[in-house]
């Protein structure tokens, strides 16, 4: 999915959906390049979903032993 950076608002940025939707995200879970009229890519990592299920699989067997 890619999203529109509209503007900035304070610790805010108001992006554009695809639907053309404006919605309001933290600023500082976009990249500190990030300006407005950039489109970012919101992508599935994966790798890092399988990663954080082997950590919270092994974790909560700790909490069962």
């Amino acid at each position: 999915m890619n999203i529109t950076i509209d503007r900035f608002e304070g610790n805010f940025a108001a992006v554009e959906l695809p639907n053309r939707r404006i919605v309001n995200i933290p600023a500082e879970i976009l990249p500190k390049e990030a300006k407005e009229g950039d489109v970012i890519s919101i992508l599935i990592n994966k790798e890092e979903t399988e990663k954080a299920a082997e950590i919270g699989e092994k974790l909560v067997g700790k909490l069962w032993k």
